[in-house]
Order: structure tokens, then C-alpha cells, then sequence
């Protein structure tokens, strides 16, 4: 079953006839993704791997009804609109596969979806999948390598990085797991979705037993997670593996936004506050199938 995506979710790429737009809407379609629509404005009555193109994502609603993801392929200078447009629609969810956009235009765009009703899973996310059910964005590159990073399973998966979000569900598959929904949060320093607010999502779904979190220093995302185990919320095994630990005070790590300063987002923090909300630690990603056969006696 897995969360927010399935083989029936409709999906729009805005941007869908530039270079990333095409490619990715192939690799959507051959995995079996549900594309119903793209938009390039001034393009409308062409098509790209067979998807129709429209002007508006308005104009694909009107014909093919809600919208429940829109992805979103187009230069930073115009993500905003983009974004908005979306959510003008009607679009439930969007993930803006873009980076290094000004912190003001995603405080921006994360109110104005909030406004709509509208999730915003990003930005620079590059998504989300349910494997032998659909893949929103570009997670696997391509339909071999998904099959193969991607086994149908029972493991929820968040990743800060959207390389590590292969890494963590190999990492599960060898150990004798399977995923049911992974999801790349996204790589800026505010994101619209956090993990703490997709953790109800996975308790909430039957297929998925426990978590699998590849997380990085900085950031207070890991320790917002603990919140939420600790209220209850979420009563699945949970287990984290902290990337960065080495890092000392104001080094960056991975991502610009990942940086450690007067102790907030640390390894140790993050760490501390899982353990004492009931979650566990990994000391490697391999260690994550080791606790996980432990925790659901699999």
C-alpha cells in the first residue's frame, strides 16, 4: 500500500518539454506511473512520450479531474509561479525537483501551499516511490536500477540525501527487507514536509511496519521526529542513522544547508533525543535490518 503515491495517482509535470522534463516523465511512464498531463506554456497540443501537453495545469484538472501530485521541472527563477500555479489548481501534493532557490521565494511558496491545502515535499526533493506501484520525480533513475534498489517490503524510508536514498533501501533488501514508500525530504534549509509530519502517514499504513532514516547533522528534522514518538504519534520501530558525526562545529557536511552550530543538529542531539523517545540508533547502515530483525522478530 505505502503512503501518498500508488498505481492510480494522477500526476502533472509542469515543464514537462525541457530536457529534464522529457527525460523524467519517460522514466515515470515506463515505471508505470499514472502522467496524465504536462504544461508547457505554448505548447499545448503536442505531446511528450505520449503525454498531452497543456498551457495551464488548470486546463489538465478541468479535463482530467483532481490532481494528487504535480512535479515540477523548470529554471529556478520561475519555481515560485510554478509552484503556485499548482496549488491554484488544486494540486494535492507538489515536489519541486529544483535546488538552490532563495530562502524568501520557499518561505513564500511553503505559505502559500499551506494556504491551498496543498503538501509541499521539498523543494529539491527528487521524490518519491512505491515500488511496483509508481514513482514521482527521478528516485531510481531509471526503471532497472529502481527494480533493483527498490524491493516491495514492509520498511518505511526518509532520506536528507537523495543519494542515500538508494543506499538505505540496498542496505534493507540485503538485509532481508523490503520498502514500502521512500521519500527524499529534499536538500534546502526549510522544506515545506518535514519527516515528522510524513511519520503519522506511515503509522497510519498497514503495509508498513517500522522506519529507516538515512539522516545528516544539521537541521532539527531528527529531533522533530523524536517529538512525535514521543507523543505517541508514531509507536513503529524507528531506526536513524546519522550521517556527519566527525564534523565539528560549523563545518559544513553534505548539503549547504547541513551545518552544526552552538550544538543544535549534532550527531550526538539527534542521537540522544531518538534514543530517549523510544527510537534506535544505527551505527552504520547496515546495522538498520540487524535492529529492525530484532525489534519485529523477523
Amino acid at each position: 500500500m505505502g503512503i501518498l503515491i500508488n498505481k492510480n495517482t494522477k500526476v502533472v509535470v509542469q515543464g514537462i518539454t525541457g530536457r529534464e522534463g522529457s527525460v523524467r516523465t519517460k522514466y515515470m511512464k515506463s515505471y508505470g506511473t499514472h502522467v496524465v498531463g504536462g504544461t508547457s506554456p505554448g505548447k499545448k497540443g503536442s505531446d511528450v512520450h505520449g503525454v498531452p501537453v497543456y498551457n495551464t495545469v488548470k486546463e489538465i484538472a478541468r479535463e482530467h479531474g483532481e490532481i494528487d501530485f504535480s512535479v515540477i521541472f523548470v529554471p529556478g527563477h520561475v519555481l515560485k509561479t510554478a509552484v503556485m500555479e499548482a496549488a491554484d489548481a488544486g494540486v494535492k501534493n507538489v515536489i519541486p525537483c529544483v535546488e538552490g532557490t532563495p530562502i524568501h521565494d520557499i518561505m513564500e511558496m511553503i505559505a502559500y501551499c499551506k494556504a491551498k491545502g496543498t503538501r509541499l515535499l521539498g523543494p529539491g526533493s527528487i521524490g518519491i516511490i512505491t515500488p511496483g506501484e509508481a514513482v514521482v520525480g527521478w528516485l531510481g533513475g531509471n526503471v532497472e536500477w529502481a527494480n533493483t534498489f527498490f524491493k516491495r517490503g514492509s520498511i518505511g524510508v526518509f532520506s536528507r540525501s537523495g543519494g542515500q536514498s538508494g543506499t538505505i533501501p540496498w542496505v534493507l533488501r540485503e538485509g532481508g527487507f523490503g520498502v514500502s514508500t521512500v521519500i527524499h525530504t529534499g536538500t534546502e534549509p526549510v522544506l515545506g514536509t518535514s519527516m515528522a509530519d510524513l511519520l503519522p502517514l506511515f503509522e497510519e499504513d498497514p503495509e508498513t511496519e517500522g522506519v529507516a532514516v538515512y539522516a545528516e547533522i544539521g537541521g532539527s528534522q531528527e529531533e522533530e521526529c523524536a517529538e512525535v514518538i514521543a507523543s505517541g504519534k508514531f509507536t513503529k520501530p524507528f531506526v536513524v542513522y546519522v550521517s556527519g558525526a566527525w564534523a565539528p562545529e560549523g563545518q559544513r557536511f553534505s548539503h549547504a544547508s547541513n551545518i552544526v552550530e552552538r550544538g543544535r543538529g549534532s550527531a550526538k542531539s539527534k542521537m540522544d533525543a531518538i534514543t530517549k523517545a523510544g527510537g534506535y540508533v544505527a551505527m552504520t547502515p547496515t546495522d538498520i535490518p540487524v535492529i529492525l530483525h530484532e525489534k519485529l522478530k523477523k
